[in-house]
């Protein structure tokens, strides 16, 4: 059976233990297997949209340049909104490779998920589930696990506001959205996330991972590493009285009105 690493940037550590050019810890994740079948959870339902931008970044790393079908049910576009051709990009998918299939309920996505599991021409299968979907059960489960691997093709399943339970998956993660960093002259920072392990075959259930996406070249990093970049210079000085924008900040109390002056 054939494993593939999470892809990582060149001068990071390797989950095998190879180090690159430049020192950083380690990036404990295991090896997933191609011909395998492995969930994503959502830690909480604000957190679709980033569970579904890391497994297919996930998913294009497996697919090794081949087509991917994509399952998800029609509940997604009203809940999390429509795929977007440049934001698939962003996370490393050539959107001419990838057939999007919408379908009505969660019997109708698993069976469609079974039926790309076993065509050994797809790079990858994808299938969304939104909410507990009592369809899936261990016997659906073991059905994907069983023809991903007569195939050799990966199928991850991703899940939104549900809690996770026994399957035949090989490995269960569990994701949630973290506030990015901000890069040079606080421009928005890399997509965040803290990815737990939560069931694996290798015994390392439990271990927590922070990493960031470089859509620039399209790979995990470790957000726990050492931060080499240089500091920011200082701002020059504007002329003139300059007015801060913030989009958070609270309201400022209403004045209070001035007393009338009683006539003498």
């Amino acid at each position: 059976m054939q494993a593939h690493p999470f892809p990582l940037r060149q001068g990071w550590s390797t989950p095998s233990g190879e180090a690159g050019e430049e020192p950083a810890r380690t990036v404990p994740l295991p090896a997933l297997s191609r011909a395998a079948l492995h969930e994503f959870y959502a830690a909480r339902v604000a957190d679709a949209a980033a569970l579904t931008g890391c497994a297919l970044a996930v998913g294009h790393g497996l697919a090794q340049g081949r087509s991917c079908l994509w399952v998800r049910q029609e509940a997604f576009d009203w809940e999390a909104g429509q795929p977007h051709a440049p934001g698939l990009c962003e996370w490393g998918l050539d959107p001419a490779r990838l057939l999007i299939l919408r379908v009505k309920d969660v019997t109708a996505a698993l069976q469609a998920g079974l039926e790309g599991a076993r065509c050994a021409g797809l790079g990858a299968v994808f299938i969304e589930l939104w909410g507990e979907a009592p369809a899936y059960d261990l016997t659906a489960s073991r059905r994907l696990a069983l023809a991903a691997r007569a195939s050799g093709v990966p199928l991850l399943l991703t899940r939104i506001a549900a809690k996770a339970r026994p399957s035949a998956a090989e490995t269960r993660w569990e994701l949630r959205a973290l506030p990015s960093r901000a890069l040079a002259a606080q421009a928005p920072g890399l997509p965040a996330f803290e990815l737990t392990l939560l069931r694996a075959r290798n015994g390392r259930e439990g271990q927590h991972d922070h990493l960031e996406w470089d859509r620039d070249v399209r790979q995990f990093l470790s957000r726990t590493a050492t931060d080499t970049r240089p500091a920011e210079p200082a701002l020059p000085s504007l002329p003139g009285a300059v007015v801060s924008v913030s989009f958070d900040r609270p309201r400022p109390p209403e004045p209070e009105p001035f007393a009338r002056r009683e006539a003498s």
